[in-house]
C-alpha cells in the first residue's frame, strides 16, 4: 500500500492557527523611541553639536534633542550642520568660545543664553548665530524649531530681541551725534582685535589667536577706523588706550 505521508515542504509548514515564534530580542525596536524615529531617513536629519561650559547643561539639552528623529546628535569629533551653544552671559570668554565653535563645528549656530546686552547683539549675529533662544524658554520643541530654521539658513530671534536688532540697524545708518555711544565706541569684537594689535601681533597671528579668517580681521579694523575716523592701526590703539578699552 502507498504511503500518504505529506511532502517535505508541507510537513514543515506552520499551521495557520499556530502563533508566530517570538522575534529575536536584537531585532526589536525599543518602545521608548518615538514611533517615527526608526523610519526617519538619516539623510534628512540635521547634525547638531551641543556645546556648554558645564556638563549638566550639555547633557540636559542632548537628552531633550535625542528623542527627536529629525535631529542627529554629533559626537565630540563629528562634523555638524548646526552648532548649539549654551551660555549664561556673553562675556569675552563666551564670545571667544562662540567664534571657535562656529568655525570648527558648523557654519551656523543656535545660541541658548540667559541674557544679551544691546551692545552685544550685532556682534553675536556677526559671529554666525542664526537663532537665539532664552534659557528660560529652551524646551525641546523650541530648541528643535531653532535648529531646523538655522539649518535652512533662516533666522529665529525672540520678539524682544528682534525689535532691538531692527532699532540698532536703523541707528547704524545715522551719522554723527545721532548715533548712540555704543556705536561711536568699540564693540567687544573690535576690542579683542585692537588689544592684540597693541601687543604687536600681525594680521595672521591675530586671526589664529581669535579663530578668525585674516579677511575678518582686516574687515574689523577697516570698519573701526572708518567709523571712528581713525588714520591707521596705531591711531586705533591710541584711541582704545585713551578711552580705557585696553
Amino acid at each position: 500500500m502507498r504511503s500518504h505521508r505529506a511532502p517535505e515542504h508541507v510537513r514543515f509548514c506552520r499551521s495557520a492557527t499556530e502563533p508566530p515564534a517570538p522575534e529575536p530580542e536584537g531585532n526589536r525596536v525599543s518602545s521608548s523611541l518615538p514611533p517615527s524615529a526608526a523610519s526617519a531617513p538619516p539623510a534628512s536629519r540635521v547634525r547638531v553639536a551641543v556645546n556648554a561650559s558645564d556638563p549638566i547643561s550639555r547633557e540636559g539639552v542632548r537628552s531633550q534633542l535625542r528623542r527627536h528623529p529629525e535631529v542627529e546628535l554629533c559626537e565630540d569629533s563629528g562634523p555638524a550642520t548646526v552648532a548649539l551653544l549654551i551660555e549664561d552671559v556673553l562675556d569675552e570668554a563666551a564670545l571667544a568660545r562662540l567664534r571657535r565653535t562656529v568655525r570648527s563645528e558648523g557654519s551656523r549656530a543656535v545660541l541658548v543664553v540667559g541674557t544679551v546686552r544691546e551692545n552685544e547683539l550685532l556682534d553675536v549675529i556677526e559671529c554666525g548665530v542664526g537663532a537665539i533662544v532664552w534659557r528660560r524658554e529652551a524646551t525641546a520643541h523650541r530648541l528643535v524649531q531653532a535648529v531646523m530654521t538655522t539649518a535652512k539658513g533662516g533666522g529665529d530671534l525672540p520678539s524682544d530681541l528682534l525689535g532691538r536688532l531692527i532699532s540698532q540697524v536703523g541707528r547704524l545708518h545715522r551719522t554723527g551725534t545721532d548715533q548712540p555711544t555704543s556705536f561711536r565706541g568699540l564693540t567687544p569684537r573690535e576690542v579683542d582685535v585692537v588689544r592684540l594689535v597693541a601687543e604687536g601681533l600681525d594680521t595672521t597671528e591675530i586671526a589664529t589667536k581669535l579663530s578668525y579668517s585674516e579677511r575678518t580681521v582686516k574687515n574689523v579694523m577697516h570698519g573701526l577706523t572708518t567709523r571712528l575716523h581713525l588714520r591707521n592701526r596705531s591711531h586705533a590703539v591710541a584711541y582704545a588706550l585713551r578711552e580705557g578699552y585696553i
